[in-house]
Protein backbone atom coordinates (compact mmCIF):
# COMPACT_ATOMS: atom_id res chain seq x y z
CA UNK A 1 0.00 0.00 0.00
CA UNK A 2 1.27 3.46 -0.92
CA UNK A 3 2.29 5.64 2.05
CA UNK A 4 0.19 8.57 0.87
CA UNK A 5 -2.94 6.41 0.52
CA UNK A 6 -2.46 4.97 4.03
CA UNK A 7 -1.98 8.40 5.64
CA UNK A 8 -4.80 10.01 3.64
CA UNK A 9 -7.33 7.27 4.37
CA UNK A 10 -6.47 7.38 8.06
CA UNK A 11 -6.62 11.19 8.19
CA UNK A 12 -10.03 11.23 6.45
CA UNK A 13 -11.34 8.60 8.87
CA UNK A 14 -9.99 10.49 11.90
CA UNK A 15 -11.41 13.83 10.74
CA UNK A 16 -14.81 12.16 10.25
CA UNK A 17 -14.67 11.18 13.93
CA UNK A 18 -13.75 14.74 14.98
CA UNK A 19 -10.24 13.74 16.10
CA UNK A 20 -7.92 16.76 16.38
CA UNK A 21 -4.66 16.98 14.42
CA UNK A 22 -2.17 16.54 17.33
CA UNK A 23 -3.99 13.42 18.53
CA UNK A 24 -4.10 12.08 14.97
CA UNK A 25 -0.33 12.52 14.56
CA UNK A 26 0.36 10.96 17.98
CA UNK A 27 -1.64 7.85 17.04
CA UNK A 28 0.13 7.55 13.68
CA UNK A 29 3.54 7.88 15.32
CA UNK A 30 2.67 5.28 17.99
CA UNK A 31 1.64 2.74 15.35
CA UNK A 32 4.72 3.28 13.17
CA UNK A 33 7.05 3.09 16.16
CA UNK A 34 5.45 -0.25 17.03
CA UNK A 35 6.24 -1.45 13.49
CA UNK A 36 9.85 -0.28 13.87
CA UNK A 37 10.30 -2.07 17.20
CA UNK A 38 8.97 -5.31 15.72
CA UNK A 39 11.48 -5.20 12.86
CA UNK A 40 14.51 -3.52 14.48
CA UNK A 41 13.93 -4.39 18.20
CA UNK A 42 14.20 -0.69 19.18
CA UNK A 43 13.08 2.72 17.91
CA UNK A 44 15.60 4.82 19.86
CA UNK A 45 17.57 5.89 16.80
CA UNK A 46 14.59 6.51 14.49
CA UNK A 47 12.81 9.76 13.63
CA UNK A 48 9.29 9.84 12.19
CA UNK A 49 8.06 12.87 10.22
CA UNK A 50 4.34 12.98 9.38
CA UNK A 51 2.39 15.52 7.36
CA UNK A 52 -1.29 14.54 7.45
CA UNK A 53 -2.30 17.39 5.11
CA UNK A 54 -0.08 16.15 2.27
CA UNK A 55 -0.23 12.46 3.22
CA UNK A 56 3.57 12.37 3.66
CA UNK A 57 5.46 9.96 5.91
CA UNK A 58 9.22 9.83 6.38
CA UNK A 59 11.05 7.36 8.65
CA UNK A 60 14.76 8.07 9.23
CA UNK A 61 17.30 5.75 10.87
CA UNK A 62 20.45 7.26 12.42
CA UNK A 63 23.65 5.25 13.03
CA UNK A 64 27.26 6.11 13.87
CA UNK A 65 29.99 4.75 11.59
CA UNK A 66 32.54 2.50 13.36
CA UNK A 67 35.55 0.45 12.17
CA UNK A 68 34.72 -2.93 10.64
CA UNK A 69 36.62 -4.64 13.49
CA UNK A 70 35.00 -2.60 16.29
CA UNK A 71 33.28 -4.46 19.18
CA UNK A 72 30.35 -1.98 18.86
CA UNK A 73 29.50 -3.03 15.33
CA UNK A 74 26.45 -5.03 16.47
CA UNK A 75 24.92 -2.15 18.47
CA UNK A 76 21.58 -0.92 17.09
CA UNK A 77 22.90 2.61 16.59
CA UNK A 78 26.22 1.61 14.90
CA UNK A 79 27.12 0.72 11.33
CA UNK A 80 30.37 -0.61 9.89
CA UNK A 81 32.43 1.57 7.55
CA UNK A 82 31.99 -0.95 4.73
CA UNK A 83 28.19 -0.92 5.03
CA UNK A 84 28.13 2.87 5.32
CA UNK A 85 30.12 3.33 2.10
CA UNK A 86 27.53 1.25 0.25
CA UNK A 87 25.14 4.09 1.04
CA UNK A 88 27.59 6.96 0.41
CA UNK A 89 31.16 6.15 -0.80
CA UNK A 90 32.91 9.08 0.95
CA UNK A 91 31.73 8.32 4.54
CA UNK A 92 34.39 8.20 7.27
CA UNK A 93 34.52 6.63 10.77
CA UNK A 94 32.75 8.72 13.44
CA UNK A 95 30.24 10.28 11.06
CA UNK A 96 26.51 9.74 11.33
CA UNK A 97 24.53 7.94 8.66
CA UNK A 98 20.96 9.07 7.99
CA UNK A 99 19.05 6.39 6.13
CA UNK A 100 15.43 6.70 5.02
CA UNK A 101 13.33 3.59 5.64
CA UNK A 102 10.51 3.05 3.18
CA UNK A 103 7.15 1.68 4.30
CA UNK A 104 7.53 -1.15 1.78
CA UNK A 105 10.60 -2.36 3.71
CA UNK A 106 8.31 -3.55 6.51
CA UNK A 107 6.40 -5.92 4.22
CA UNK A 108 2.79 -5.93 3.01
CA UNK A 109 1.45 -7.84 6.01
CA UNK A 110 2.94 -5.34 8.50
CA UNK A 111 1.46 -2.41 6.57
CA UNK A 112 -2.02 -3.97 6.48
CA UNK A 113 -1.77 -4.69 10.22
CA UNK A 114 -0.79 -1.06 10.80
CA UNK A 115 -3.85 0.11 8.87
CA UNK A 116 -6.18 -2.03 10.98
CA UNK A 117 -4.43 -0.90 14.16
CA UNK A 118 -4.89 2.76 13.19
CA UNK A 119 -8.62 2.32 12.62
CA UNK A 120 -9.02 0.39 15.89
CA UNK A 121 -7.13 3.08 17.83
CA UNK A 122 -9.43 5.76 16.45
CA UNK A 123 -12.49 3.72 17.40
CA UNK A 124 -11.10 3.24 20.93
CA UNK A 125 -10.34 6.95 21.17
CA UNK A 126 -13.85 7.78 19.94
CA UNK A 127 -15.30 5.58 22.72
CA UNK A 128 -13.12 7.30 25.32
CA UNK A 129 -14.20 10.74 24.07
CA UNK A 130 -17.88 9.72 24.16
CA UNK A 131 -17.48 8.26 27.67
CA UNK A 132 -15.80 11.40 28.99
CA UNK A 133 -18.29 13.70 27.26
CA UNK A 134 -21.28 12.08 28.94
CA UNK A 135 -19.41 11.58 32.21
CA UNK A 136 -19.22 15.36 32.38
CA UNK A 137 -22.97 15.59 31.58
CA UNK A 138 -24.17 13.36 34.45
CA UNK A 139 -27.07 15.14 36.16
CA UNK A 140 -27.83 17.34 33.13
CA UNK A 141 -30.92 17.24 30.89
CA UNK A 142 -30.47 16.06 27.31
CA UNK A 143 -32.91 15.33 24.50
CA UNK A 144 -32.83 12.15 22.45
CA UNK A 145 -34.92 10.61 19.69
CA UNK A 146 -36.49 7.17 20.11
CA UNK A 147 -35.30 4.70 17.49
CA UNK A 148 -36.20 1.40 19.15
CA UNK A 149 -38.55 0.37 21.96
CA UNK A 150 -37.75 -2.86 23.79
CA UNK A 151 -39.49 -4.61 26.70
CA UNK A 152 -36.87 -3.58 29.26
CA UNK A 153 -35.60 -0.32 27.82
CA UNK A 154 -35.95 2.34 25.16
CA UNK A 155 -33.00 3.06 22.88
CA UNK A 156 -32.52 6.66 21.79
CA UNK A 157 -29.97 8.52 19.71
CA UNK A 158 -28.55 11.98 20.36
CA UNK A 159 -27.84 14.65 17.76
CA UNK A 160 -24.52 12.95 16.84
CA UNK A 161 -26.04 9.48 16.44
CA UNK A 162 -24.77 8.10 19.75
CA UNK A 163 -26.91 5.44 21.45
CA UNK A 164 -28.59 6.30 24.76
CA UNK A 165 -30.44 3.90 27.09
CA UNK A 166 -33.61 4.68 29.04
CA UNK A 167 -34.34 1.57 31.17
CA UNK A 168 -37.91 0.68 32.17
CA UNK A 169 -37.24 1.42 35.85
CA UNK A 170 -36.01 4.92 34.94
CA UNK A 171 -39.20 5.74 33.01
CA UNK A 172 -42.33 7.27 34.50
CA UNK A 173 -45.03 4.58 34.58
CA UNK A 174 -47.29 6.67 32.32
CA UNK A 175 -44.57 7.25 29.70
CA UNK A 176 -45.49 5.88 26.27
CA UNK A 177 -43.09 6.37 23.36
CA UNK A 178 -42.98 5.47 19.71
CA UNK A 179 -40.14 5.56 17.21
CA UNK A 180 -39.24 9.12 16.29
CA UNK A 181 -40.59 10.65 19.51
CA UNK A 182 -38.43 13.23 21.29
CA UNK A 183 -37.56 12.39 24.92
CA UNK A 184 -36.12 14.62 27.66
CA UNK A 185 -34.23 13.00 30.53
CA UNK A 186 -31.13 13.48 32.64
CA UNK A 187 -27.88 11.61 32.16
CA UNK A 188 -28.12 9.29 35.17
CA UNK A 189 -24.84 7.40 34.89
CA UNK A 190 -22.22 6.32 32.34
CA UNK A 191 -20.47 2.96 32.48
CA UNK A 192 -18.28 0.79 30.26
CA UNK A 193 -19.92 -2.42 29.04
CA UNK A 194 -17.73 -4.84 27.06
CA UNK A 195 -15.42 -1.97 26.14
CA UNK A 196 -18.27 0.25 24.94
CA UNK A 197 -19.64 3.28 26.82
CA UNK A 198 -23.23 2.78 27.99
CA UNK A 199 -25.13 6.01 28.65
CA UNK A 200 -28.08 5.50 30.99
CA UNK A 201 -30.79 8.15 31.24
CA UNK A 202 -33.47 8.71 33.88
CA UNK A 203 -36.83 10.46 34.10
CA UNK A 204 -37.58 9.25 37.63
CA UNK A 205 -34.58 10.79 39.38
CA UNK A 206 -35.25 13.75 41.73
CA UNK A 207 -32.43 15.52 39.89
CA UNK A 208 -34.54 15.50 36.71
CA UNK A 209 -37.25 17.49 38.49
CA UNK A 210 -34.63 19.84 39.93
CA UNK A 211 -33.19 20.52 36.45
CA UNK A 212 -36.69 21.14 35.06
CA UNK A 213 -37.18 23.85 37.71
CA UNK A 214 -33.85 25.39 36.68
CA UNK A 215 -34.96 25.49 33.04
CA UNK A 216 -38.43 26.93 33.76
CA UNK A 217 -37.74 29.27 36.71
CA UNK A 218 -35.11 31.97 35.97
CA UNK A 219 -34.65 32.73 39.69
CA UNK A 220 -33.62 29.10 40.32
CA UNK A 221 -31.23 29.12 37.35
CA UNK A 222 -29.68 32.41 38.54
CA UNK A 223 -29.26 31.11 42.10
CA UNK A 224 -31.70 33.60 43.67
CA UNK A 225 -33.82 30.62 44.75
CA UNK A 226 -32.19 27.45 46.06
CA UNK A 227 -33.78 24.01 45.83
CA UNK A 228 -33.01 22.45 49.22
CA UNK A 229 -34.53 19.01 48.64
CA UNK A 230 -36.62 17.06 46.13
CA UNK A 231 -38.54 13.83 46.78
CA UNK A 232 -40.71 12.02 44.25
CA UNK A 233 -43.11 9.22 43.55
CA UNK A 234 -42.48 9.51 39.78
CA UNK A 235 -45.59 10.35 37.77
CA UNK A 236 -47.73 10.55 40.92
CA UNK A 237 -46.55 13.12 43.45
CA UNK A 238 -43.49 15.17 44.42
CA UNK A 239 -42.47 17.63 47.11
CA UNK A 240 -39.90 20.35 46.50
CA UNK A 241 -38.45 22.47 49.33
CA UNK A 242 -37.22 25.87 48.15
CA UNK A 243 -35.55 28.82 49.84
CA UNK A 244 -34.76 32.40 48.83
CA UNK A 245 -32.00 34.51 50.36
CA UNK A 246 -33.70 37.65 49.04
CA UNK A 247 -36.65 38.73 51.20
CA UNK A 248 -38.22 40.41 48.20
CA UNK A 249 -38.65 37.10 46.40
CA UNK A 250 -41.39 34.64 47.32
CA UNK A 251 -39.71 31.32 46.39
CA UNK A 252 -42.96 29.32 46.21
CA UNK A 253 -44.76 31.96 44.15
CA UNK A 254 -41.79 32.31 41.79
CA UNK A 255 -41.60 28.54 41.22
CA UNK A 256 -45.34 28.15 40.64
CA UNK A 257 -45.68 31.26 38.49
CA UNK A 258 -48.71 33.40 37.67
CA UNK A 259 -51.73 31.07 37.72
CA UNK A 260 -49.31 28.11 37.71
CA UNK A 261 -47.77 29.13 34.38
CA UNK A 262 -44.23 28.03 35.29
CA UNK A 263 -45.00 24.78 37.05
CA UNK A 264 -47.60 23.71 34.49
CA UNK A 265 -45.01 22.82 31.84
CA UNK A 266 -43.06 20.80 34.43
CA UNK A 267 -46.20 18.92 35.49
CA UNK A 268 -47.00 18.18 31.83
CA UNK A 269 -43.44 16.90 31.20
CA UNK A 270 -43.78 14.55 34.20
CA UNK A 271 -47.11 13.06 33.06
CA UNK A 272 -49.25 15.22 35.41
CA UNK A 273 -47.17 14.56 38.50
CA UNK A 274 -48.70 16.48 41.43
CA UNK A 275 -45.95 18.81 42.70
CA UNK A 276 -46.07 20.47 46.13
CA UNK A 277 -43.66 23.41 46.42
CA UNK A 278 -42.99 24.40 50.05
CA UNK A 279 -40.87 26.99 51.81
CA UNK A 280 -37.81 25.50 53.49
CA UNK A 281 -37.11 26.57 57.06
CA UNK A 282 -34.60 25.64 59.78
CA UNK A 283 -37.54 25.48 62.22
CA UNK A 284 -38.07 21.70 62.19
CA UNK A 285 -41.64 21.75 63.51
CA UNK A 286 -42.70 24.33 60.95
CA UNK A 287 -40.87 22.39 58.20
CA UNK A 288 -42.73 19.18 59.15
CA UNK A 289 -46.06 21.04 59.18
CA UNK A 290 -45.37 22.42 55.70
CA UNK A 291 -44.20 19.02 54.45
CA UNK A 292 -47.54 17.43 55.45
CA UNK A 293 -49.50 20.06 53.52
CA UNK A 294 -52.40 20.22 52.71
CA UNK A 295 -53.18 18.68 56.13
CA UNK A 296 -53.37 21.07 59.10
CA UNK A 297 -51.54 19.90 62.23
CA UNK A 298 -52.76 20.49 65.79
CA UNK A 299 -49.52 19.50 67.58
CA UNK A 300 -46.47 17.26 67.28
CA UNK A 301 -43.86 15.55 69.41
CA UNK A 302 -40.34 14.85 68.11
CA UNK A 303 -38.48 11.90 69.65
CA UNK A 304 -35.32 12.52 71.65
CA UNK A 305 -33.26 10.72 68.99
CA UNK A 306 -34.86 13.03 66.39
CA UNK A 307 -35.59 10.12 64.09
CA UNK A 308 -39.41 10.01 64.54
CA UNK A 309 -42.15 12.55 65.03
CA UNK A 310 -45.70 12.00 66.30
CA UNK A 311 -48.15 14.32 64.60
CA UNK A 312 -51.65 14.98 65.99
CA UNK A 313 -54.49 16.11 63.72
CA UNK A 314 -58.24 16.44 63.65
CA UNK A 315 -59.97 13.32 62.28
CA UNK A 316 -60.90 15.01 59.01
CA UNK A 317 -57.23 15.91 58.38
CA UNK A 318 -55.79 12.41 58.81
CA UNK A 319 -56.59 11.20 55.30
CA UNK A 320 -55.11 14.42 53.85
CA UNK A 321 -51.90 13.91 55.82
CA UNK A 322 -51.59 10.30 54.73
CA UNK A 323 -52.64 10.88 51.14
CA UNK A 324 -53.60 8.43 48.41
CA UNK A 325 -51.84 5.14 49.05
CA UNK A 326 -49.80 6.82 51.80
CA UNK A 327 -47.96 8.99 49.25
CA UNK A 328 -48.19 12.28 51.14
CA UNK A 329 -46.86 10.98 54.45
CA UNK A 330 -44.19 8.89 52.71
CA UNK A 331 -42.87 11.89 50.76
CA UNK A 332 -43.10 14.19 53.79
CA UNK A 333 -41.04 11.68 55.82
CA UNK A 334 -38.36 11.58 53.14
CA UNK A 335 -38.37 15.38 52.74
CA UNK A 336 -37.75 16.11 56.44
CA UNK A 337 -35.65 12.99 57.10
CA UNK A 338 -37.88 11.70 59.91
CA UNK A 339 -40.38 8.85 60.21
CA UNK A 340 -43.78 10.50 60.70
CA UNK A 341 -46.51 8.80 62.77
CA UNK A 342 -49.98 10.31 62.45
CA UNK A 343 -52.43 10.37 65.38
CA UNK A 344 -55.97 11.73 65.44
CA UNK A 345 -57.36 13.81 68.26
CA UNK A 346 -61.02 13.00 68.82
CA UNK A 347 -63.48 15.44 70.40
CA UNK A 348 -66.07 12.70 70.45
CA UNK A 349 -66.88 9.36 68.82
CA UNK A 350 -67.20 9.31 65.08
CA UNK A 351 -70.27 7.47 63.88
CA UNK A 352 -68.75 6.60 60.54
CA UNK A 353 -65.54 5.07 61.94
CA UNK A 354 -64.82 2.14 64.24
CA UNK A 355 -62.12 1.94 66.91
CA UNK A 356 -59.59 -0.86 66.28
CA UNK A 357 -60.14 -2.24 69.80
CA UNK A 358 -63.61 -3.31 68.71
CA UNK A 359 -62.01 -5.88 66.40
CA UNK A 360 -60.09 -7.57 69.24
CA UNK A 361 -62.18 -10.76 68.87
CA UNK A 362 -60.95 -11.18 65.28
CA UNK A 363 -57.56 -9.40 65.26
CA UNK A 364 -54.88 -10.28 67.83
CA UNK A 365 -54.10 -7.56 70.36
CA UNK A 366 -50.40 -7.34 69.46
CA UNK A 367 -51.36 -6.61 65.84
CA UNK A 368 -53.71 -3.81 66.99
CA UNK A 369 -50.96 -2.43 69.23
CA UNK A 370 -48.51 -2.39 66.31
CA UNK A 371 -51.00 -0.41 64.19
CA UNK A 372 -51.61 2.03 67.03
CA UNK A 373 -47.85 2.51 67.37
CA UNK A 374 -47.79 4.30 64.03
CA UNK A 375 -50.93 6.34 64.81
CA UNK A 376 -53.61 4.09 63.28
CA UNK A 377 -56.32 3.66 65.92
CA UNK A 378 -59.45 3.32 63.80
CA UNK A 379 -60.54 1.10 60.94
CA UNK A 380 -60.69 3.89 58.38
CA UNK A 381 -57.25 5.22 59.31
CA UNK A 382 -55.82 1.77 58.49
CA UNK A 383 -57.76 1.48 55.24
CA UNK A 384 -56.37 4.79 53.97
CA UNK A 385 -52.96 3.10 53.63
CA UNK A 386 -52.02 0.48 51.05
CA UNK A 387 -50.91 -2.98 52.15
CA UNK A 388 -47.38 -2.21 50.89
CA UNK A 389 -47.20 0.95 53.02
CA UNK A 390 -48.49 -0.87 56.11
CA UNK A 391 -45.81 -3.56 55.72
CA UNK A 392 -43.14 -0.88 55.35
CA UNK A 393 -44.20 1.18 58.36
CA UNK A 394 -44.93 -1.67 60.77
CA UNK A 395 -43.28 -4.94 61.80
CA UNK A 396 -46.21 -6.94 60.40
CA UNK A 397 -45.92 -9.62 57.73
CA UNK A 398 -47.71 -9.14 54.42
CA UNK A 399 -50.15 -12.01 55.12
CA UNK A 400 -51.10 -10.44 58.47
CA UNK A 401 -51.63 -7.04 56.84
CA UNK A 402 -53.85 -8.50 54.11
CA UNK A 403 -55.87 -10.38 56.75
CA UNK A 404 -56.40 -7.19 58.78
CA UNK A 405 -57.45 -5.23 55.68
CA UNK A 406 -60.00 -7.89 54.69
CA UNK A 407 -61.54 -7.85 58.20
CA UNK A 408 -61.77 -4.05 58.27
CA UNK A 409 -63.19 -3.81 54.75
CA UNK A 410 -66.01 -6.20 55.67
CA UNK A 411 -67.11 -3.76 58.38
CA UNK A 412 -67.98 -1.11 55.80
CA UNK A 413 -69.39 -3.33 53.07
Amino acid sequence: MDTGILIDSFADFARGKNIDRPTMIRILEDVFRTMIRKKYKTDDNFDIIINTDKGDLEIWRFREIVDDNSEDIWDHDKISLTEARKIEPDFEIGEEVSEEIKLEDFGRRAVMTARQTLIQKIKDLEKDILFQKYKDLVGEIITGEVYQTLSREILLIDGEGNELNLPKNEQISKDRYRKGDSVRAIVHRVEMSNGNPKIILSRTSPTFLERLFESEVPEVYDGLITIKNVVREPGERAKVAVESYDDRIDPVGACVGMKGSRIHSIVRELQNENIDVINFTDNLELYIARALSPAKILSMKISEEKDRVSVFLKPDQVSLAIGKGGQNIKLASRLVGLEIDVFRELDGLEDEDVDLDEFSDEIESWVIDELKRIGLDTAKSVLTLSGEELVRRTDLEEETVQFVLSILKQEFE
